[in-house]
């Protein structure tokens, strides 16, 4: 099996939706529709495409329905295992953390509403021998959400969705890949954002930054998914 094959993605799929409303009221984000299609389909394709096999789904709101629809991932063309959120939600930094048995040296992770026009090939290779994560990074100019990157000469500088500066032009594109020496740093048990992760690893010059070129899309709202299906329906001609 190929580094690329063997690396697992461990895709952020336990949130509630609520700026979707009524359109997540009776099912989770993952399994909302796009395109005809639950919403999973189409990251599962884009996975599967690029030589991805290993999933691993961070569930927590409606995780019976994900578990239900999705198996063991087979008929997607992939092994999917999964890491429950448990009786207290501990936020993306918890979640990653809690699926950390289920992850070899390294591992990929997917914000759960995402749909990315990125090579997981070229992320992986990326990551410097002594690096503990890349992040994707993307010019985004505060155009489809607010920047939080500084990202200059090709090397991530800065990081942070709360102290903004004007030097963020780019921003945090969704996909990224941790060393388990990088997820071991998330505190156990306790509730934390991935941001907080990343922020520490790119002030000590220990995650590098790959930049992309194609937008990202997202059905965290209505808005998004609208985008989205419009980008679906394109790409399939």
């Amino acid at each position: 099996m190929n580094d690329l094959a063997s690396t697992p993605v461990l895709i952020l799929a336990g949130g509630k939706a609520t700026r979707l409303g009524d359109i997540a009221k009776a099912v989770p984000k993952a399994l909302v529709p796009l395109a005809g299609r639950p919403f999973l389909d189409h990251q599962f394709a884009d996975l599967h495409a690029q030589g991805v096999r290993e999933v691993v789904m961070c569930i927590g709101h409606f995780a019976d329905q994900i578990r239900g629809y999705v198996g063991d991932g087979a008929r997607f063309g992939l092994r999917v295992r999964y890491s429950e959120d448990g009786a207290k939600p501990l936020g993306t930094g918890g979640a990653v953390r809690r699926a950390l048995p289920l992850v070899p040296d390294r591992c990929f992770v997917l914000y759960g509403d995402s749909l990315l026009d990125v090579s997981y090939a070229a992320v992986l290779g990326a990551l410097p021998p002594a690096g503990l994560a890349v992040m994707t990074v993307f010019r985004n100019e505060d155009s489809y959400d607010t920047s939080n990157v500084v990202f200059q000469n090709g090397r991530l500088l800065r990081y942070s969705k709360r102290d903004r500066t004007p030097a963020m032009t780019h921003i945090d594109y969704g996909l990224s890949l941790l060393r388990r020496a990088a997820i071991e740093r998330i505190p156990e048990h306790e509730p934390s954002d991935l941001a907080e992760l990343y922020t520490a690893l790119v002030d000590r010059g220990e995650m590098v930054g790959l930049e992309v070129t194609e937008r990202f899309y997202e059905i965290g709202s209505p808005a998004g998914l609208r985008e989205a299906e419009q980008f679906v329906r394109r790409r399939a001609g």
